[in-house]
């Protein structure tokens, strides 16, 4: 079975937080310059596209980035198709078996990565303490965020990094069907930093009919 792609694109259109540095590559050596390679930079938020949340994002007193163990961002998953409400509750999780460390779920049937929502749907905090009681250790969504986009107090990060879930967001999951999963979204190691963009993958191991 093939690994499929569930990272956003980076390039100039995708859509950033207002507040956020956009994304942009450029190639400042060609290789006609320098006679043998071409060398491009880029300048970007650490929270663009697909990526992970460092505690230090939200806490002060946080891990960053490259103090965290990738063992979390490797191994199983459970992928779990939600309703396109304005909460996630512990009533759309609970039916489903849940395997492996990793929660992704999918709230959307297509991913607009070039327009900035104006609202998510948001956990409620029942169904952080269920994902709890399962044994996960990242959770990730197909949206921007985990809260409200307009929330200054985070409480739904608070809470996941209190039961010592970590966070991925803007995984692109439209193509996938729910089901169990091996699953990979490694972080650069960034000295320092609040986030990282990943490149986040998926590999079919069964469907919820395949018990």
């Amino acid at each position: 079975m093939m690994w499929q792609d569930i990272t956003q694109t980076l390039d100039d259109r995708i859509a950033h937080w207002p507040e956020d540095t956009p994304f942009s590559y450029a190639r400042t050596v060609t290789k006609a310059e320098s006679g043998s390679v071409n060398i491009g930079k880029i300048e970007t938020s650490t929270h663009i596209g697909t990526h992970i949340d460092a505690p230090f994002h939200f806490d002060d007193g946080g891990a960053t980035v490259e103090a965290l163990d990738i063992n979390r961002y490797i191994g199983g998953a459970t992928v779990i198709e939600v309703g396109g409400g304005e909460a996630i509750t512990l009533e759309d999780i609970e039916p489903y078996r849940i395997e492996g460390t990793t929660l992704l779920l999918k709230t959307k049937r297509r991913t607009e990565r070039t327009v900035f929502p104006d609202s998510i749907p948001v956990l409620e905090k029942r169904a952080v303490e269920y994902m709890a009681s399962c044994g996960i250790k990242l959770f990730g969504i197909d949206v921007t965020s985990v809260d409200a986009i307009d929330s200054k107090t985070l409480d739904i990060h608070h809470l996941l990094y209190e039961r010592d879930i970590m966070i991925l967001e803007n995984a692109v999951l439209d193509e996938v069907e729910p089901g169990y999963y091996d699953f990979v979204a490694l972080p650069l190691k960034l000295q320092g930093a609040d986030g990282s963009p990943v490149r986040a993958a998926l590999r079919y191991r069964g469907g919820f009919g395949d018990e």
